[in-house]
C-alpha cells in the first residue's frame, strides 16, 4: 500500500487531516433535519422510467420506424436506464427507506440490465467501496498502486483499456467498463478479498446468468433490431454512469483517513441533466452522507463552500472527463498517477485539488 497523503496547508486548510466525523456531526446539527429523512416519495420515479424503457423498445419492436428513429429511441432507452440506475443506487443505500426486500425489487429494475444483483452491488458499492474509498489496493474501483504492477506484471495489459492510457480502444471504455468491472468484482475480487466473507458469490453469479438470459431473449425477440434495443441502448447506460463513476475518485488522492472531502470528487453538470440524473453529480455529498436523498445534496455542498470552499473539489463534468482520458489511472505516490507502460509519463494532483478547490471559492 501506498504511503498515506501527509496533511499539507492549502490556505487556510489542511488537506488530508482526519476530521470527517467532526465534520459529519457539524453538518447534521446545522442543516434541516430534514435533509437527512428517507425521501420514499422519490420512488415513484420508477414508473415513467420504465414506462419510457417499455415503451421505447415496443416502438422500436413494432412500430416500423425509419433507422434514425430507431436510433434516437434506442439512445433514449439507454439513457434512462442509466438514470434509472442511478435512482437505483440511493436505493440500494437505503436513502429512500423501505424494506430491503422493496430495495431488492427496486435495486432489480435498476441494476439488473446493467447485469448487477443487487445484494452483490449493495456488498460491492456500500460496504467494500465506500468502506476503503481511494485506500492504497483495497478500494475495488480503483486501479491501485504502482506496486501491484510490478508484482504482477501482466497487469499493466489491462491499464491499456482504461481511459488516460492513449490507446484508441480506450475511448470505448465507458460504453461496457460498468458491467465489464462487476464481472472482475464477481468471479475474481470477491473470491479471493477478506472484505467479501460471508457474501453469497455463487448466487450473485446464478443471478448474473439470469440478467444475461433476459438480454439474450431480447436480442432474439429483436433479430436486427437488437441494435437499437440491445446494443445501443447497453452501451449508452454503461457510459453515463461511468461518465460520474471514474471521475468520482480518480483525479483525487490516496488518504490514511477515509475523508470524502479528500478522497472524492463532485461535478458541476447541467442543471437540466443534473435534474434527470438525480443529482448523481453529488459525490463528496453522497460519500458523507450515503444515506441521505441526493435531492437534498445541494444543501450540503452548500455548507460545504461557505465553511470548507478550499478543501472541497468540484469541476465542470467536461473538464474532468478531458482530465480522465489525459491523465495516467495508477497511483505512484498517494498524490502522483503514472502509467505503468509508460512510467516516464507522471501527473501530480496536488496542484489540481489548488486549483479547483480555489474556484470554489
Amino acid at each position: 500500500m501506498n504511503a498515506a497523503v501527509k496533511p499539507e496547508s492549502m490556505g487556510n486548510a489542511v488537506f488530508g487531516q482526519p476530521d470527517e466525523r467532526e465534520l459529519r456531526d457539524r453538518m447534521k446539527k446545522e442543516l434541516p433535519a430534514d435533509t437527512f429523512k428517507a425521501q420514499t416519495w422519490r420512488v415513484v420515479w420508477f414508473l415513467p422510467l420504465q414506462l419510457i424503457i417499455w415503451g421505447g423498445i415496443a416502438a422500436i419492436l413494432l412500430a416500423g420506424l425509419p433507422w434514425y428513429a430507431n436510433l434516437g429511441l434506442g439512445l433514449l432507452v439507454g439513457h434512462t436506464i442509466g438514470a434509472q440506475a442511478l435512482l437505483a443506487h440511493e436505493v440500494l443505500h437505503g436513502a429512500l427507506g423501505m424494506s430491503k426486500r422493496w430495495q431488492n425489487f427496486f435495486g432489480w429494475l435498476g441494476f439488473g440490465p446493467l447485469i448487477v444483483p443487487p445484494e452483490f452491488w449493495r456488498k460491492w458499492h456500500n460496504v467494500v467501496h465506500h468502506g476503503n474509498t481511494n485506500t492504497g489496493d483495497a478500494d475495488p474501483d480503483s486501479f491501485g498502486t504502482l506496486r501491484r504492477y510490478k508484482t504482477d506484471p501482466k497487469q499493466k495489459k489491462f491499464t491499456k483499456l482504461a481511459p488516460g492510457s492513449g490507446t484508441w480502444y480506450s475511448y470505448l471504455f465507458l460504453t461496457y467498463s460498468f458491467t465489464f468491472h462487476a464481472q472482475l468484482v464477481l468471479w475474481f475480487q470477491a473470491r479471493r478479498r477478506k472484505q467479501f466473507k460471508g457474501f453469497d458469490r455463487s448466487k450473485a453469479i446464478r443471478q448474473t446468468f439470469y440478467c444475461m438470459a433476459v438480454w439474450a431473449l431480447l436480442a432474439m425477440i429483436s433479430g436486427p433490431l437488437a441494435l437499437f434495443t440491445v446494443l445501443i441502448p447497453f452501451m449508452v447506460a454503461n457510459a453515463l454512469g461511468q461518465g460520474y463513476i471514474l471521475t468520482n475518485h480518480f483525479l483525487r488522492p490516496q488518504t490514511a483517513t477515509n475523508n470524502p472531502l479528500d478522497n472524492s470528487m463532485s461535478l458541476r453538470s447541467n442543471p437540466v441533466l443534473d435534474r434527470l440524473h438525480f443529482r448523481f453529480s453529488h459525490h463528496v455529498e453522497h460519500h458523507f452522507f450515503p444515506k441521505m436523498g441526493h435531492n437534498m445534496a445541494p444543501r450540503v455542498r452548500k455548507w460545504l463552500e461557505e465553511n470548507h470552499g478550499e478543501r472541497y473539489m468540484s469541476m465542470p463534468h467536461g473538464t474532468a472527463l478531458k482530465l480522465l482520458y489525459t491523465t495516467p489511472r495508477v497511483y505512484k505516490s498517494s498524490t502522483e498517477l503514472v502509467d505503468p507502460n509508460h512510467p516516464e509519463r507522471v501527473f501530480d494532483l496536488l496542484p489540481l485539488q489548488r486549483e479547483f478547490a480555489a474556484s470554489n471559492r
